[in-house]
Parts: structure tokens; C-alpha cells; sequence
């Protein structure tokens, strides 16, 4: 069943490198929290995605946001992607896809790929429940940044 505005946030740990755990559970409560779901690091629609965050970080720092990019890219991927693109927030390996489904944000099938995040934005208010959800099944969607930016605000 997909998430609804007001659901409790499903919770997760999940490596953004090896043996280098992020915590959503520890980070309830101290802000608004972003989680961006994207298909693969390194393909051009989701690079410009996470250059259009680390481009506009100035925006979402000063308002207090965490903001975690996930995909299903192992962690060696996760790290290498932040590294080279100097991502300045964590980008988290959900390679089991545990995460990407409690969301309701897993494609089936993507170009003959199974299991593969969908671009999705979901922003967590401080009482650890959703205050804005979008996922979309078209992989070249982009994200709706000011949709998210206003709910970030408002959380």
C-alpha cells in the first residue's frame, strides 16, 4: 500500500560506504529530513538531479534540512558518486531494496533492469510522519525541487 501525507515515516539504517551507517531513526526530530529516491548514480537524468542539490545546497542548509539521496547502487557506488560529483550530503546504498519498497518508490522493471529505485521525494516533519510524497514512474522525471523546497518550510 503507498504512503500518505501523515504516515509514519518507515524507518532505516542503510551504508552510504562500507561500515558507514546513517541512522533515519537518530535524525528524527532534529528537522525537516529529504529522502530522494533516484534510479542509478551515474546516468544523466539522476547526476543533474543530485548537481541541482549540491548546486542549490545554500537553499536547503539554510533552512535546516537533512537531506539523504538513496539508490540501489552498492555502497562502493554510493561513495565513489558523492566523491566525484562533491555531493555535500549523504548518498545512501540501498542495495537490497528494502528501503526503495517500504517507500512504494521500486520499479519492477526499468529498461529490462528489475528492481530499481523510482525518482521520488518525500519530505519527514520533526514528529517523524510524512508531510509531502511524490513518486513518479516515468525514470526522467524530474523531481518538482520548489514542490519539495515549500514542504521542507512548512515541516
Amino acid at each position: 500500500m503507498p504512503l500518505s501525507i501523515g504516515d509514519r515515516a518507515p524507518v532505516f539504517s542503510l551504508p552510504q560506504k562500507p561500515r558507514d551507517m546513517v541512522d533515519l531513526e537518530a535524525l528524527i526530530g532534529r528537522g525537516p529530513i529529504v529522502l530522494l529516491f533516484f534510479p542509478l548514480a551515474f546516468s544523466p537524468v539522476c547526476t543533474a538531479e543530485m548537481c541541482h542539490m549540491r548546486d542549490t545546497w545554500s537553499q536547503w542548509s539554510e533552512i535546516g534540512a537533512t537531506v539523504l539521496g538513496i539508490s540501489v547502487d552498492s555502497p562502493f557506488v554510493a561513495a565513489k558518486f558523492r566523491e566525484e560529483q562533491q555531493i555535500p550530503f549523504p548518498i545512501l546504498s540501498d542495495f537490497n531494496k528494502d528501503v526503495s519498497a517500504s517507500y512504494g518508490a521500486l520499479h519492477d522493471e526499468l529498461f529490462g533492469m528489475r528492481g530499481v529505485s523510482k525518482r521520488a521525494a518525500f519530505v519527514i516533519g520533526r514528529d517523524g510522519t510524512l508531510r509531502y510524497a511524490w513518486v513518479s514512474d516515468e525514470p526522467g522525471q524530474q523531481v518538482p525541487f520548489d514542490d519539495v523546497l515549500s514542504a521542507v518550510a512548512t515541516a
